[in-house]
C-alpha cells in the first residue's frame, strides 16, 4: 500500500473527529502533521484539542505541529502556513475539514449563524486551500481534499437547510473550479463525502440522538477513505466527488461491518447522497 510517509500534512479541524481521525490514519505511515483548530482547551461537549490531537498524532508514528487558528482569520492562516513550512520544509496536502453546521429553514437561520457557516465552509476552504497552493504547486504529488458532498442540486437539499446546502456547496464549488484550474500543473483537487452518518461529537450534538450514533459509521471509515486518496497519483486522481463506501469497494474492502458503531443496526444515511 502506498505510504504517506515524510509528507507534510496541513489539516482543518484536526482536533477532533473526521480531520483527527485523517491526521493519526496519516501519522501511522510517519507523515508530518500540521494541526490547525481553535479548540486549546476541552469544551465538555466537543472533546479534543489541538494539544491532545498532537500527542495522539505523535503516539501514531508521525510529527505533529499543534497550531491554533480561527480559518476565518486571513492572517492567522497565512502564519499557520507560513510555520509548518519552517517546521517542516514544505505542504504536500491540504485537508478542508473544518465545518459549520446549523439544520435550520430559512426563517430560523440568523444571520450570524449564516455568516458562521459560509467564513467556515466556503470561505475558510478556499482561502485555506490558496495559502498551500504556492507549496502544493512544488510538492510531487499535491493534494487538495476537502470534506464535502456530490454537488447534487435536487431541490429537497436546499428545502430543509438552505444556508447550510449553500454553504457545504461551496466547498464543492472549490473542488469543481480549483481541480479545472490545477489540473495541468499537477494538484489534484477532490471531494470525500460518507454514504452514512459518522459517529462525531458534531452529529452527536446536530442529530440529539442516540440511536444516530448506534446507525453511524467510525470515523475511520472516512480515514482510510482519505489515506486511499491521498496517495494516489496527483495528475490522474483529480476532480472527483467521492464517497467513502464507494470508494473502499474499489479499493478492495469487502468488510464494512468492522467500521459500524453498531453491528447490525440500521445505519443511518447521510446528507446528500
Amino acid at each position: 500500500m502506498a505510504s504517506l510517509r515524510g509528507k507534510t500534512l496541513f489539516i482543518t479541524g484536526a482536533s477532533r473527529g473526521i480531520g483527527h481521525a485523517i491526521a493519526v490514519r496519516a501519522a501511522a505511515d510517519g507523515a508530518n502533521v500540521a494541526i490547525v483548530a481553535k479548540t486549546v482547551e476541552t469544551h465538555p461537549k466537543l472533546p479534543g484539542t489541538i494539544f491532545s490531537a498532537a500527542e495522539d498524532v505523535e503516539a501514531a508514528g508521525g510529527k505533529a505541529l499543534p497550531l491554533q487558528a480561527d480559518i476565518r482569520d486571513q492572517a492567522a492562516v497565512l502564519a499557520a502556513v507560513d510555520r509548518t513550512i519552517a517546521t517542516f520544509g514544505g505542504i504536500d496536502i491540504c485537508v478542508n475539514n473544518a465545518s459549520a453546521i446549523s439544520l435550520t429553514g430559512t426563517l430560523e437561520t440568523d444571520l450570524k449563524r449564516y455568516d458562521l457557516m459560509h467564513q467556515i465552509n466556503a470561505r475558510g476552504t478556499f482561502l485555506c486551500s490558496k495559502a498551500c497552493l504556492p507549496q502544493l504547486l512544488k510538492s510531487p504529488n499535491p493534494h487538495i481534499l476537502n470534506l464535502s458532498p456530490p454537488l447534487n442540486l435536487e431541490a429537497r437539499w436546499f428545502g430543509p437547510h438552505l444556508a447550510y446546502t449553500m454553504a457545504k456547496y461551496g466547498m464543492s464549488l472549490c473542488v469543481l473550479g480549483m481541480a479545472e484550474e490545477f489540473k495541468h500543473q499537477g494538484v489534484a483537487v477532490n471531494a470525500l463525502w460518507p454514504r452514512t452518518s459518522i459517529a462525531t461529537a458534531a452529529v452527536r450534538n446536530v442529530l440529539g440522538s442516540e440511536a444516530a450514533i448506534r446507525g453511524s459509521r467510525k470515523v475511520e471509515i472516512m480515514s482510510d477513505a482519505a489515506h486511499y486518496i491521498l496517495t494516489r497519483p496527483s495528475r490522474t486522481c483529480t476532480g472527483n466527488f467521492f464517497i467513502d463506501e464507494d470508494l473502499l469497494r474499489t479499493a478492495g474492502v469487502t468488510d464494512f461491518a468492522q467500521y459500524a458503531v453498531e453491528p447490525g443496526h440500521a445505519l443511518f444515511p447521510d446528507f446528500f447522497v
